[in-house]
């Protein structure tokens, strides 16, 4: 069952991290944030001119409210709902992209890729923290983003791991 995260126009405008705040961290105080992989959603209520062609992640305040988001919690892909939408649209406020009527979102490949890059080595070590598998679930977060790792990737990391 998914847990929203509403974001109103002061949120945004103060960069005011409380919503999220609020769903997270009592989770992580009670050890029992494994709960909320893949739960999270975001619902943005913010007034928009209806002639305002721009998505909500061509918006330069909600993208920042993103990055700080970010920022603070790392390994929030873990936490989204996934099969909402939700990853697609995250990596959208902050990675640069386009989007095409036809086509749909195309992110720009290098910064695609350190993003994904990025959140792996974050996700990694923080699921190792938790003492949680990471392994299929590494594999899937870059799947779902268009990578394949392969277990050359893993050996890798075992490493600087142990």
């Amino acid at each position: 069952m998914a847990t929203t995260i509403a974001l109103q126009v002061s949120h945004i405008a103060r960069l005011d991290l409380s919503p999220l705040e609020a769903v997270v961290e009592p989770l992580l105080t009670g050890g029992s944030i494994a709960k909320c992989e893949q739960q999270l959603v975001f619902v943005i209520d913010i007034p928009r001119d209806p002639n305002d062609p721009r998505e909500l992640s061509e918006i330069p305040e909600v993208r920042l409210w993103f990055v700080r988001a970010d920022a603070r919690y790392p390994w929030l892909p873990f936490a989204l709902d996934w099969r909402a939408g939700e990853l697609g649209r995250y990596a959208a406020m902050l990675v640069p992209h386009e989007f095409h009527r036809t086509e749909g979102i195309q992110y720009n490949p290098e910064a695609l890729e350190l993003f994904v890059m990025s959140k792996i080595f974050a996700i990694a070590n923080w699921l190792g923290q938790q003492q949680l598998p990471s392994r299929s679930r590494l594999q899937s977060f870059a799947q779902m983003l268009g990578y394949d790792l392969d277990d050359a990737f893993f050996k890798m990391l075992a490493p600087a791991d142990s």
